[in-house]
């Protein structure tokens, strides 16, 4: 079956129990903007953006719990259970974007679920086109700065989809943003295998239900 585009609110809906984020990127904090001048990598169990350039002031104090929605709330996005492509205990769900905008969604995905209470090192974001500008200007510093980011897993951490090296989180958050259907393919899966608990993909629905095999 196809998979159904959902509006961009996750409140709390990710399955599993939630943790008082760390004192890294929330939804209060700026999205990432590159800034001038390298930095080293932040050592295992540090905040990664602590030491991010471009950051203006400390950090950002950690969020509280956030409290669970009533039962009877229907308006967060709830994903079939039979998504097609869906491993077991993952959900799927779909937010409508073009290419150039699905970088953007994606985005604002992290930040409902930063609200919703994920913690920021349970979450990776992939794009399938261009490098999202976070992991282009970390990965100007060189490879093993960039990657002792992601080892440290207390962060929102930005790969490309092919990136075999950008391992499994509790949510993954991938961005159609580009590529051939052949390389949407390959992301989509890979991602899903990746994805402990939720995979939101933002892009062209036609697109994705095409690449997928599912029916318009």
């Amino acid at each position: 079956m196809p998979l159904i585009p959902e509006e961009p609110q996750i409140h709390e809906s990710v399955p599993g129990p939630r943790a008082t984020p760390a004192a890294g990127r929330t939804a209060s904090t700026p999205r990432p903007v590159p800034g001038p001048g390298p930095r080293p990598a932040p050592p295992r169990g540090a905040p990664a953006s602590s030491v991010r350039p471009g950051k203006p002031g400390p950090a950002a104090p950690p969020r509280g719990p956030v409290a669970a929605p009533p039962a009877q709330r229907t308006n967060s996005p709830q994903p079939p259970a039979d998504s097609p492509g869906t491993a077991a205990g993952a959900q799927l769900q779909l937010i409508p974007a073009p290419a150039d905008g699905a970088v953007d969604a994606a985005d604002e995905a992290v930040d409902l679920l930063l609200d919703s209470g994920r913690a920021p090192g349970e979450i990776l974001v992939l794009t399938t086109g261009e490098t999202h500008p976070w992991a282009a200007h970390e990965q100007s510093f060189g490879e093993a700065s960039y990657w002792a980011q992601h080892d440290a897993a207390d962060d929102v951490f930005y790969a490309d989809a092919a990136a075999e090296r950008a391992t499994g989180r509790p949510v993954v958050v991938v961005a159609v943003n580009g590529g051939s259907g052949e390389v949407t393919a390959r992301a989509l899966p890979a991602a899903m295998a990746r994805a402990g608990m939720l995979m939101i993909v933002c892009g062209d629905p036609q697109r994705i239900n095409a690449v997928l095999g599912a029916p318009a």
